[in-house]
């Protein structure tokens, strides 16, 4: 199993929704900039989609918002 780190900023708050099965899914975006410059001086930004799954995305969904 890979792990990946990611620290940043939520675009919006995480969206909780239910399957049809009862399993609780939530998705969010997270803005992460680069650590390094562009050719026109600025820092570029990426955005990652994330989608978690039962408890971690009721955590998700509970503790964290925008910003």
């Amino acid at each position: 199993m890979n792990k990946a780190i990611i620290i940043g900023n939520l675009v919006k708050d995480p969206e909780l929704r239910t399957t049809q099965s009862n399993l609780s899914v939530c998705s969010f975006t997270v803005a992460v900039n680069r650590r390094f410059k562009n050719k026109e001086g600025g820092y570029d930004t990426d955005y990652i989609n994330i989608v978690a799954w039962r408890q971690t995305a009721e955590f998700v969904a509970k503790y964290f918002s925008k910003g």
